[in-house]
């Protein structure tokens, strides 16, 4: 569709959006697709499996057509250009990379679930999730996890508590484990700063939430009679199927530290955005290193995994609709205080100018609770003012605190982070009795919200 104007936004002296001249009516195809992600899987599951991307592109058009009609279609080719080599398309090919080698990795064979043993599982999780992200974690170990618990009468908290953990929590500490800090990555946050900023935070609540998983499990374990059914056969021994993968996963680290250590000072102008070379090499890799795994990964390995191209099919239609609406939302909220979220920005901002931290992690959190976590990580970035160097450094403590919201509390709900919807499915699968939508919130408000009390009183007040 934008093609024909491609010609025109190529020309220099790129437009820019005056974000204080637009309404607040601009956000309602950005609200509406959020909404629909969070509430058309509940209400209208069997509808959405079917027709979200027309869902999608109905919002994405809701946006376009408007936009380019009022604010010419120069400034919209450019913007949508803008977006999409810059942070649609390299957010998508990681994506696609981590799913694509993560999902040809198998752990066969069965554990006998115990406290010690679950405790540990989870804690490697944990780990492995900020080095092959918090959906292939998930892939890897949820079945695993769900094996080594089938003959257990009471095991939904195994789930719930790997959700919290392991689908989100243990993606904090690179911007390969959770997409919001990869978002960040793209906007020139350095690679290794979550490791450092975020470290404490995340020992902090994974500590607690283990322990406290150990004690539950625990009780839950010694009240356990008799089995719910016999334990899943030792056919084999617990092995690793699929080994030649986790040299590409390194190989997909190495290349995002390429692309931040190599600066080789050449950049192409592609329709008025710069792309550096760095970039570029950077997603020709992961393509190429996704591409020999589904080379070198023998079919069955996948299949007995479950793998399908589904929930990447998913993802990429309906982030190309967010990545789309948010573009006036940015706008806005760079204008600051003289825009039409100016409400918002005084909430954030202190008497004196300066960010009250305490919001911005309870504000993030909070929509990442209900929206997905990575726009809302892009809406708060840019509502504190959008510029990496000065939000690493003077900044920091507001980084730390956008950066804990997004990742930590995208555990609150099943809708919070991708993968918890997809664990969730996995395990109603195998047979587990897992609580409804309400009914998971009873879980993470009792268990989550005084670990983020306490890094609130810790760290940001």
């Amino acid at each position: 569709m934008l093609l024909p104007f491609a010609a025109q936004a190529a020309a220099p002296g790129a437009p820019v959006i005056d974000g204080a001249s637009l309404s607040p009516l601009w956000a309602i195809p950005f609200a509406g697709m959020l909404l629909s992600i969070a509430l058309f899987p509940l209400l209208a599951g069997h509808f959405w499996h079917h027709h979200y991307g027309k869902v999608a592109l109905f919002w994405g058009l809701a946006f376009l057509v408007p936009f380019a009609l009022l604010q010419g279609p120069n400034l919209t080719a450019h913007e949508v250009v803008h977006a999409a080599l810059l942070e649609y398309i390299p957010f998508i090919i990681l994506l696609f990379a981590l799913f694509t080698v993560s999902g040809g990795i198998l752990v066969v064979g069965n554990i006998h679930g115990s406290p010690a043993t679950n405790t540990a599982i989870l804690a490697f999780g944990t780990v492995i999730a900020s080095l092959i992200g918090t959906t292939g974690a998930s892939m890897v170990l949820i079945r695993p996890l769900l094996r080594a618990n089938d003959n257990r009468r009471h095991n939904v908290h195994t789930v719930v508590f790997f959700i919290f953990l392991v689908s989100n929590i243990g993606g904090s500490l690179t911007p390969l484990g959770d997409p919001p800090l990869f978002l960040g990555f793209l906007k020139g946050v350095s690679f290794f700063w979550t490791t450092t900023h975020l470290f404490h935070d995340t020992v902090v609540v994974a500590g607690l939430l283990l322990a406290v998983f150990y004690c539950l499990d625990r009780y839950f374990y010694a009240r356990e009679e008799k089995p719910l059914r016999d334990p899943t056969p030792d056919t084999e021994r617990v092995t690793v199927r699929g080994l030649q993968n986790v040299p590409l996963l390194m190989g997909i680290i190495g290349a995002i530290l390429l692309s931040a250590l190599w600066k080789p000072g050449i950049s192409f102008n592609i329709y008025g955005t710069h792309v550096e070379l760095q970039w570029i090499a950077r997603d020709v890799l992961l393509i190429a290193i996704a591409l020999l795994s589904i080379a070198i990964t023998p079919k069955l390995v996948r299949e007995r995994n479950g793998f399908d191209w589904e929930p990447i099919r998913e993802v990429a239609k309906l982030f190309a609709a967010i990545f789309l609406t948010i573009i006036p939302v940015i706008a806005i909220l760079k204008s600051g205080a003289e825009g039409a979220f100016a409400p918002l920005v005084h909430l954030v901002t202190g008497p004196a100018g300066e960010p009250v931290n305490v919001w911005y992690f309870w504000l993030t959190g909070a929509l990442s609770s209900f929206l997905d976590n990575a726009p809302t990580y892009l809406v708060f970035f840019n509502l504190a003012g959008g510029d990496a160097h000065t939000l690493m450094g003077p900044l920091a403590v507001t980084l730390e605190a956008i950066s804990a919201g997004a990742v930590f509390m995208g555990a609150m709900t099943y809708i919070g982070n991708a993968p918890n919807f997809m664990v969730l499915s996995i395990a109603r699968h195998r047979g587990v009795k897992m609580p409804s939508f309400f009914g998971y919130m009873v879980w993470s408000c009792v268990f989550l919200l005084p670990c983020f009390a306490l890094l609130t009183f810790l760290y940001f007040l």
